[in-house]
């Protein structure tokens, strides 16, 4: 029986080709799209290279101070001198990193302009990360003690400023009129992470302002690795109850805060509390909720896509039904054999959106529209995603097939 119902399917999706490819285009339309979203979240939040520990570390990327009685407030990076005050005196083992936030500079080579990004690190900043060195190594706390200007390079700036396939360790390189010796090469990483990116890495000694000053705000931020991953709430609950005795800076008439809000999060949290801009709610039931809000609609339209389709479909095929209900068939038989040509069809689309999927992001890893990212095929969330679309092509199939299984077949035959 469900071979006869495979060929029948077969025979009617090559009959009615224009409905198939409406039907196809949609399915695998969606897929693709979801699958290809899924994966450059993923790649935004997962662990990837070179933070491989993400998913163990915590993040501490700013700090706010609100005014409560004015409505006023105030947030932005922490300090290097918070970052040694109040981070790195935690008591549960850990390793902390300083890192600054991106900036770009503008240096010229044979009469041209590269544009290129920079941090400046302290020498943990190498323990925690897992950077490919091409060539050389980081800088170490002695040369932070000993005051060496060096800087870590990628591979784009060595290919441009000494030349592909051409050693760059220990040649100097200008910028900002200061001259530095390169100590590294490190394979670089996509702009996408968010917290280690860069062109070039400093050590946190060649910068130019005060690190020494007692204010909660500056450019840097914190990254914690705890020996133990088991240790990441312990570290949570002890930087909070540091953050709870923090006193808020000294204010003016326009603006005098009674409020500090940080907190060492999680990549994820800290993620979602950056793009809400709110240093008191992480902001993750709204971004899970947009999130899952989107995706409902998304998939809900292929569904609306394959009723409306199904519907046509069906009513052209009453004449069909008609003969087929004249010579027995039951209302079972009928709702069964379009339940499976919609199974069917869905995963014809689902095998086309595997390798749509793969060529796109295959496209993406090799256009270099972003530098160095690194997309890859999610099969778990292909396989939710098929799923879903399985249970809307049932759904779809199912009150269509069921409403005309129910016509009589003087009327079928009319029609």
């Amino acid at each position: 029986m469900l071979f006869n119902y495979l060929k029948i399917t077969l025979a009617v999706l090559k009959r009615r080709k224009f409905f198939t490819f409406i039907s196809l285009f949609g399915i695998s339309f969606t897929l693709t799209i979801l699958v290809v979203a899924t994966a450059f979240m993923d790649h935004l939040i997962a662990p990837g290279y070179p933070e491989i520990n993400r998913d163990r570390s915590l993040y501490i990327w700013n700090i706010k101070e609100k005014d409560t009685k004015k409505s006023g407030q105030s947030s932005g990076p922490i300090s290097f001198s918070f970052i040694n005050k109040y981070v790195r005196t935690l008591k549960t083992p850990a390793k902390v990193a300083a890192v600054t936030i991106p900036n770009t500079i503008n240096i010229y080579l044979n009469n041209s302009k590269l544009k290129l990004y920079y941090r400046y690190t302290d020498a943990s900043f190498w323990d925690i990360t897992s950077f490919d060195f091409l060539e050389g190594k980081s800088y170490t706390q002695q040369n932070i003690d000993n005051n060496d200007f060096v800087v870590v390079i990628n591979d784009h700036v060595r290919d441009e400023y000494v030349g592909k396939g051409q050693s760059a360790v220990g040649k100097m390189i200008e910028i900002d009129n200061v001259n530095y010796r390169i100590i590294g090469v490190v394979r670089g990483c996509p702009i996408t992470r968010l917290q280690v990116s860069s062109d070039l890495y400093f050590p946190y000694n060649t910068y130019k302002s005060d690190l020494k000053g007692e204010r909660y705000r500056g450019s840097f931020a914190a990254i914690i690795l705890p020996d133990n991953p088991a240790d990441l709430s312990k570290i949570q609950d002890e930087f909070d109850q540091v953050a709870s005795r923090l006193k808020p800076t000294l204010g003016d008439k326009w603006f005098n805060p009674d409020k500090i809000y940080v907190s060492a999060d999680t990549y994820l949290t800290s993620f979602t509390r950056q793009l809400k801009k709110d240093g008191e709610n992480s902001g993750k039931s709204i971004f899970f909720t947009i999130l899952f809000g989107v995706t409902f609609l998304f998939m809900s339209l292929p569904a609306i896509n394959l009723v409306n389709i199904n519907l046509s479909r069906i009513m052209e095929r009453a004449s069909e039904i008609g003969i087929r209900k004249a010579f027995g068939a039951s209302a079972n038989t009928l709702v069964m054999q379009f339940i499976i040509e919609n199974i069917i069809l869905t995963l014809i689309g689902g095998i086309i959106a595997v390798f749509l999927s793969l060529g796109v992001i295959y496209y993406l890893n090799h256009s270099n529209l972003i530098a160095y990212i690194d997309l890859s095929f999610n099969w778990k969330v292909f396989s939710i995603a098929l799923l879903i679309s399985l249970i809307f092509g049932l759904l779809s199939g199912v009150y269509p097939a069921w409403r005309m299984s129910k016509l009589q077949v003087v009327e079928a035959l009319k029609n």
